[in-house]
């Protein structure tokens, strides 16, 4: 059992408990070697003799391992204690997007654009790096005090190309694209699917699609049109409509290519300066009114 002030690996010293999570306890830990605060995921010992949970656990631990991006959390080092794989981690301190938008609801136009540069950035580099990551959603993206957007946990991460074969659906339905939901291979599109999503939640407040069943969310994914953000918020710029609808197509090939041709077309919408124009009423053009 691991207690206050005990070392792992002659490196981490535990300070104290942070959380207990469905998969993993995490601890607050003193690096001795690098200087710093860092957080420690051990997996929980009674799910260690399921091997799909302790598959997804060190898949978790090499993908994000492998990877050192700015908008991702860092993985400094991974080992066994007490027979139990652990990750430490970049400490965060921060909510995630899913807490920030519980309280506020939505976000503004540019705060929303300024997550979506940041995601864009963070995930071109992951698929660069061979990988998909499989699960976007404001759960796993960390905002800290200072704007910066932190992308998290990589469990159901796969290769480009990998098969769904075998598999149940990977991913949260809510943000899964269609493809996904028929067992398509891992790809690009899947993950630009996803990001088109958060952006149209983080403007709007809400999913595209909403259910009383997941099999309802997920067959509206499949048939339904994808609806645009700016039908629910008037002021939402026809040029953002546009790039979440182009994200969020059924069809994979008619989405953008990357990450960084979505990020692009971001850019060019924040430099068209109507955009961010106050949009008054039609009473405080007549009287005036803020």
């Amino acid at each position: 059992m691991i207690k206050i002030g005990d070392k792992i690996d002659d490196r981490y010293r535990i300070t104290s408990r942070i959380a207990t999570g469905g998969m993993a306890d995490v601890y607050e830990a003193n690096d001795l070697v690098g200087r710093r605060i860092v957080s420690i995921k051990i997996m929980k010992e009674e799910l260690l003799r399921d091997p799909i949970n302790l598959a997804r656990f060190n898949n978790e631990t090499s993908a994000a391992a492998s990877l050192n991006h700015p908008n991702i959390v860092k993985v400094y080092g991974r080992g066994l204690v007490e027979g139990r794989p652990y990750m430490a981690n970049e400490y965060i301190k921060g909510q995630t997007l899913r807490d920030k938008l519980n309280f506020s609801m939505a976000l503004g136009l540019m705060d929303s654009c300024e997550v979506m540069l940041q995601l864009t950035s963070g995930i071109d580099y992951i698929h660069r790096h061979g990988i998909i990551h499989r699960d976007i959603k404001p759960d796993n993206l960390f905002y800290m005090s200072d704007g910066t957007i932190k992308i998290s946990d990589f469990g159901i991460a796969a290769p480009i190309g990998s098969s769904n074969e075998g598999d149940s659906i990977q991913g949260t339905i809510y943000y899964c694209a269609p493809e996904v939901l028929t067992g398509a291979p891992a790809s690009i599109a899947n993950d630009i699917y996803s990001m088109g999503v958060v952006f149209f939640e983080c403007l709007t407040g809400q999913v595209p699609f909403d259910g009383a069943t997941l099999e309802e969310v997920a067959l509206k994914q499949l048939k339904k049109k994808f609806p645009e953000p700016s039908k629910i918020v008037p002021s939402i710029p026809k040029s953002i409509d546009k790039i979440i609808v182009t994200a969020c197509r059924k069809r994979p090939e008619e989405r953008y290519k990357n990450a960084l041709e979505m990020h692009d077309a971001i850019v060019a919408a924040m430099q068209d300066k109507d955009n961010f124009k106050e949009r008054k009423s039609l009473l405080s053009r007549i009287f005036g009114f803020k």
